[in-house]
């Protein structure tokens, strides 16, 4: 674990450390960035038809060429390598602006410059790779390939092999799923086991002999979304391709996730503060029993709920941003943002389905079609909903994060002074105590089960959902200082006594719950004991016309590439 002190950090160890949130760097978005963002909102606005998207299922070569134009795929690119030099800060305002016109645009960005090449080139690659690469980037679109089809979360299972040539060079074989960008890529990080050294990092030209993308996946929402499967088969890479030391191929994986990992958040931002405006004009105008249904207390908890979260997931964005420019340790508040953004996206979005009814559920091409204003609310239902298993699951995070809690950790630092938030403080009295307690509970479970409490998912997933609701709080309260408006004091006001109600209901089940139970019974389903159950249905589940095999071998099928001009 890193010595460097980080707030979400300390917060595990029972450690209430606001100065290391406040006071809120300035925000970074200069006259260049500025700039920049007006550019790309112009863009979006006049050239990309989002309903054309989502109806082809696939971003137009013109939209794309645009954006390349723009520079929106080297925004954090140095500018000595060709790129705009933008801060972090602005990269993220663009991933909202691109994500509220349609999210394929979002993720087509995020996939290429969070995980993509240019941030394992700039934080692993050698000067030589720098000059390579990054001027490449400013136009060419990479791709990031770790899951395959037998491992998710789990990349130590990995069957792709990358074998030393006598020249140096590698032969890298295997199958890679759910690439993002990969049916578009011309750049590919491929993450693969070299024999007697471990996982190691490649960049692999897509267009090299034995590179055949085999298949374009379709998903429940990201319609647009340029995601496949690669096979790579006795594919020659030079081993100045190599990312790194042989071996170091998941810290170079997990760094450029950290880095990367507040894209989520940013795009979950997006769709709140959207969310809140089409929850604002509906709820004013909708009217039941003679008056509007934003007066109707049931609607209004609704309105309540969406407007603190877009404030909260707007804090995220801007507190943890700022400071990851101005170079603090985010990696574990960066974690705890994409799990609570990812999972209050989507309740958002459910929430705005239930307050639009049936407008909700239907399509915006439906309700355009028989004419009225065309919402896409069902669309980003649907496409926040990804939210809670990309760049790792909802529980897999959980998982990620315990580990990180349960880890040896330096000595206590010296305590912050007294803080003053005004009318604010007392929720960060709460937070104070209350990590404190989690801290509590969690040397009470290392008690309780010793070197089973790995194994205590649910238990050691509350505790961390407790802090992430608590980090949540701190960064608003931060945020909302640094505004000095009235207003926000009152969001951040109503956000944290909503989490703390969620927070205190999270407690009441970390000891008393139907967690055995739920073991027990999940056992019984994994052994046949209830099939009695599965009688008088149809499954309408399909046999593909073939399954991808991992197996090494030439590929069978077309290559789908799509080289975009």
């Amino acid at each position: 674990m890193s010595t460097v002190e980080s707030f979400g950090t300390e917060l595990f160890l029972g450690r209430f450390r606001p100065g290391l949130l406040d006071p809120l760097p300035a925000r970074a978005l200069d006259a260049d960035s500025e700039a920049f963002l007006t550019r790309l909102r112009d863009f979006c606005t006049d050239k990309v038809d989002s309903t054309l998207v989502e109806h082809e299922g696939r971003i137009p070569d013109e939209v794309i060429a645009g954006l390349k134009d723009l520079g929106a795929f080297r925004i954090r690119i140095p500018k000595e390598y060709g790129g705009l030099g933008l801060p972090g800060s602005c990269y993220l305002r663009a991933l909202m602006i691109v994500n509220t016109t349609h999210s394929a645009l979002g993720e087509l960005l995020a996939a290429h410059q969070a995980i993509g090449l240019p941030q394992p080139i700039l934080l692993f690659g050698t000067e030589e790779q720098k000059r390579l690469f990054l001027p490449r980037c400013a136009r060419e679109i990479s791709a990031f390939t770790l899951t395959e089809p037998d491992i998710g979360n789990d990349p130590f299972r990995m069957r792709t092999t990358a074998v030393r040539a006598a020249d140096g060079s590698y032969r890298l074989t295997g199958l890679k799923s759910w690439v993002t960008n990969g049916v578009l890529a011309d750049l590919i990080v491929v993450l693969a086991m070299v024999p007697d050294a471990g996982m190691t990092a490649f960049v692999v030209e897509a267009r090299s002999p034995g590179v055949t993308v085999e298949h374009r996946s379709e998903f429940l929402g990201l319609r647009g979304l340029e995601n496949g499967v690669i096979r790579f088969h006795d594919v020659v890479v030079p081993a100045t391709h190599r990312i790194g030391e042989e071996g170091k191929g998941l810290e170079v994986a997990l760094a450029a996730q950290d880095t990367g990992r507040l894209s989520l958040p940013a795009v979950s931002a997006a769709a709140a503060k959207w969310s809140l405006k089409i929850a604002r004009e509906w709820s004013r105008v909708r009217v039941q029993w003679d008056k509007p249904i934003g007066e109707h207390e049931a609607v209004a908890a609704k309105i309540s709920f969406i407007a603190a979260t877009a404030f909260a997931l707007e804090a995220i964005v801007e507190v943890t941003g700022r400071h990851a420019d101005a170079g603090a340790d985010t990696h574990m508040d960066a974690e705890l943002a994409k799990l609570f953004a990812s999972e209050k996206a989507w309740q958002v979005a459910d929430e705005l389905v239930q307050i639009r009814g049936g407008r909700g559920y239907e399509t915006a091409a439906s309700a355009a079609a028989r004419g009225e204003r065309g919402v896409p609310v069902e669309q980003l239902l649907r496409d926040t909903r990804i939210g809670r298993i990309f760049d790792g699951s909802t529980e897999a995070l959980r998982g990620f994060i315990a580990q990180e809690a349960l880890a040896p950790h330096v000595p206590p630092p010296t305590a912050d002074p007294d803080y003053d938030f005004g009318p604010l403080t007392p929720h960060l009295r709460f937070v104070e105590r209350t990590c404190r307690s989690v801290a509590q509970h969690l040397a009470h479970g290392r008690t309780r089960w010793a070197g089973e409490l790995e194994e205590r998912q649910q238990f050691l997933g509350r505790l961390v959902d407790i802090t992430a609701e608590l980090y949540a709080m701190s960064v608003s309260c931060v945020y909302a200082k640094s505004r000095t408006d009235p207003a926000a004091a009152e969001l951040a006001d109503a956000f944290c006594h909503q989490a703390r109600l969620r927070t205190a209901e999270l407690f009441g089940r970390l000891w008393s719950n139907t967690d055995d139970h739920d073991r027990a019974v999940a056992r019984g389903v994994l052994a046949d004991r209830y099939t009695w159950l599965e009688d008088g249905i149809l499954d309408p589940s399909i046999e593909g016309p073939w399954i991808a095999d991992p197996t090494p071998g030439p590929s069978r099928h077309k290559n789908l590439h799509r080289r975009v001009p």
